[in-house]
């Protein structure tokens, strides 16, 4: 079967390099690449962006971005990040005076930036624009619907994403709606099934009734099974 390529333009382009691998997940490689470019970004030029560092001391990184940035970026950008992030969190939720009650609204504050990060907001928000633009693909007919429909799959955490954001304000539009559920659900059932299949295999071969029999594509049952649980299939 021929390569279907998209009419490409600046929205489209990103689209294309996501869904032509058709290996793994496509939702999973989109938010791979995000997260990559704005760990190198963050570790690089925007070091020195004033507008950004105000965002970033206030937001902060969770573990996971921390350790990414720290593993791509040089130590000296880290450190000054962290350095002004310190200071933002030293200023705002460290009380100067040595006794007296707790503030309850000052401990909510930092509750609340304890949970968020720069980087995992950026990816939310550039996530959404790319499903608006999927979506818009989608409904414009054969293309791009049958480059979708070739996927292997699409991993469980991004098929509760994707059905999200399809029934959201902006998503696909309710006539095209039965027929994008019924095509994005048997991307992700269809490899439930096989995963499922597999684990079953792989737990017979314990048995000893079975010692020798062929482990087929049950042999990396577990990690497939995990990362389409978990949304890491690139």
């Amino acid at each position: 079967m021929p390569v279907i390529f998209m009419k490409e333009t600046i929205c489209t382009i990103p689209i294309n390099d996501i869904f032509l691998p058709k290996s793994g997940c496509p939702i999973c490689r989109m938010e791979q690449m995000l997260e990559e470019q704005y760990v190198k970004f963050i570790t690089g030029d925007a070091m020195m962006e004033p507008d950004i560092r105000i965002e970033t001391n206030k937001k902060g990184f969770c573990r996971h971005h921390f350790s990414m940035m720290y593993e791509v970026g040089q130590k000296l950008p880290n450190a000054l990040i962290l350095e002004s992030h310190l200071q933002e969190i030293s200023e705002n939720y460290m009380p100067k005076k040595s006794k007296g009650r707790p503030d309850k609204k000052q401990l909510e504050r930092l509750k609340n930036e304890l949970s968020s990060c720069y980087v995992c907001d950026r990816i939310k928000n550039d996530m959404n624009h790319f499903m608006s633009t999927i979506f818009s693909e989608w409904a414009k007919g054969k293309e791009f619907r049958q480059l979708y429909n070739e996927q292997p799959f699409i991993c469980l955490k991004h098929y509760s994403f994707i059905m999200d954001a399809a029934t959201a304000k902006g998503g696909i539009p309710s006539r095209y709606m039965s027929d994008f559920y019924y095509e994005t659900k048997e991307l992700t059932k269809n490899y439930l099934e096989l995963l499922k299949k597999d684990i079953k295999h792989f737990c017979s071969m314990f048995d000893y009734r079975n010692r020798g029999q062929e482990w087929g594509s049950s042999k990396d049952a577990i990690e497939r099974s995990i990362d389409f649980l978990t949304g890491k299939n690139t």
